[in-house]
């Protein structure tokens, strides 16, 4: 039997590659640090500002539970910036997050915390 000529290099290299002792291939290893997969973490948060208020609402689609924060920063040197209470938003969970400036909102953020 004869084997085609673009057949026979794929066969040799084939033959070449399973003949090698085991540890002259290279291989993924197991609990390779710099080679596993990220962690997903974190909720997807959406904020609304109208006027003085502010809705965030934060869905996690990922296994570990994600504590969000509200924190506002007002735009009045008088008004008094806040900081929402800790909410646990657990796996393939949506939670609401409110707050309020007196007068003009200058910036909102979300922060995040895992929950071990």
């Amino acid at each position: 039997m004869r084997l085609s000529r673009s057949l026979a290099p794929v066969t040799v290299a084939l033959a070449l590659a399973l003949s090698l002792p085991y540890d002259a291939m290279p291989h993924a290893r197991v609990g390779d640090a710099e080679h596993s997969a990220p962690d997903l973490f974190g909720a997807a948060c959406r904020t609304t500002v109208q006027g003085s208020h502010v809705v965030v609402y934060c869905h996690n689609p990922y296994v570990d539970t994600d504590r969000v924060r509200l924190h506002i920063e007002c735009a009045r040197w008088w008004d008094i910036d806040t900081d929402s209470a800790p909410v646990d938003a657990a796996p393939a969970m949506t939670v609401r997050l409110t707050g309020r400036c007196w007068k003009e909102v200058r910036s909102v953020w979300i922060s995040h915390q895992k929950v071990r």
